[in-house]
C-alpha cells in the first residue's frame, strides 16, 4: 500500500511551489506545450493533483479533467480551488493502485507531476503505479511524468537546505527548510524532512513539518519501468545539469514476462 504523504503539508504547500506554478493559469501554461496534440475535448487525469493548480488550470481551458491524489488534505484543497474558479472538476482521494477499479473511465492523457512518482515505495510499486496509469489510457494515450534529477540529489548527500529568501504567499511570508537524509544505496528509502515557517505576526512564527519518504531512480531506470508498464518514452528534457526533468510516454502493448530487476 502507498503512504499518504502531504496531509500535514497540504495547508502550506504553495510555499513549496515555484512562483510560475502557484496559480492555475501558470501551471496550465507551463504544461500546455506537452498537451498541444490533444483536442480541447480530450479527457485528462491528473493522478498527483496536489492542491489542484494544474488540474483547475487545464479544466478552465476546456479540457475534461479528473483529479486524484493519495492525500485527503490535498484533494480537499483541490475541490475548494475548483469551486473558487467555478470549474467542473471531479476530485477523489485515490492511490494509484486504486485507479483501475475506480470507475473513472479512460483518458487521453495521464499526468503524474511534482516528483510524485518517487513516493512509490520501491521499484515494484513504481512499476505497478505506472501500470495503473497506463491502464487508464486510451490507445496511444499520453503519460507525463516529472522528476527530480536524483543523481544530483545523491551527489550532494545528506544536508540541510535553508531557502535564501522568504516566500510570499496569500499575504504571508514563509521560510522553507529541507533536511535530506541520503543513504548509501539507491534502492534504500531516502528521507526528506520539510518545514515551512510562517511569519503570521512577527516575531510570532508557526511551523508546519512533515517527513517524506522517497525512492529515487535514474532516467534509464524510469525508461525501463515505463516500458514494463506498456509505455514507450517519447521525449525527455533530462540533462545531467538539470535539477528536474519531464518525460512523456505513449501507450503501447505491454511486455510479457517478468520485469527486469536491474537497478542502479
Amino acid at each position: 500500500m502507498f503512504a499518504r504523504p502531504y496531509d500535514a503539508l497540504a495547508d502550506v504547500y504553495e510555499w513549496l511551489m515555484p512562483d510560475d506554478l502557484v496559480t492555475p493559469v501558470g501551471s496550465a501554461q507551463a504544461f500546455s506545450p506537452l498537451l498541444e496534440p490533444l483536442d480541447r475535448s480530450a479527457r485528462i487525469l491528473d493522478c498527483a493533483a496536489g492542491t489542484g493548480q494544474l488540474a483547475v488550470g487545464l479544466a478552465a481551458t476546456g479540457f475534461s479533467v479528473v483529479a486524484t491524489d493519495a492525500s485527503e488534505g490535498m484533494i480537499a484543497r483541490t475541490r475548494a480551488l475548483a469551486a473558487q474558479h467555478h470549474v467542473d472538476l471531479p476530485a477523489f482521494a485515490y492511490r494509484w493502485d486504486q485507479l483501475p477499479a475506480a470507475g473513472l473511465g479512460h483518458f487521453d492523457a495521464v499526468l503524474c507531476v511534482g516528483n510524485s512518482l518517487a513516493h512509490a515505495p520501491g521499484r515494484a510499486a513504481r512499476q505497478a503505479g505506472l501500470a495503473a496509469m497506463s491502464s487508464m489510457l486510451r490507445d496511444q494515450g499520453l503519460v507525463v511524468v516529472t522528476s527530480r534529477n536524483w543523481e544530483q540529489v545523491r551527489e550532494h548527500g545528506s544536508r540541510i537546505e535553508v531557502a535564501d529568501r522568504l516566500t510570499e504567499r496569500n499575504g504571508k511570508a514563509g521560510l522553507v527548510v529541507y533536511a535530506w537524509t541520503i543513504p548509501d544505496r539507491w534502492e534504500a528509502p531516502h528521507q526528506l524532512d520539510v518545514a515551512v515557517a510562517l511569519l503570521h505576526d512577527p516575531p510570532a512564527v508557526t511551523t508546519t513539518r512533515e517527513r517524506l519518504t522517497l525512492w529515487p531512480f535514474t532516467p534509464q531506470i524510469l525508461g525501463e519501468d515505463l516500458r514494463a508498464a506498456g509505455l514507450a518514452q517519447a521525449a525527455t528534457t533530462y540533462t545531467p545539469s538539470a535539477n528536474r526533468y519531464v518525460v512523456t510516454a505513449e501507450k503501447i502493448e505491454p511486455i510479457r514476462g517478468p520485469a527486469t530487476a536491474s537497478s542502479r
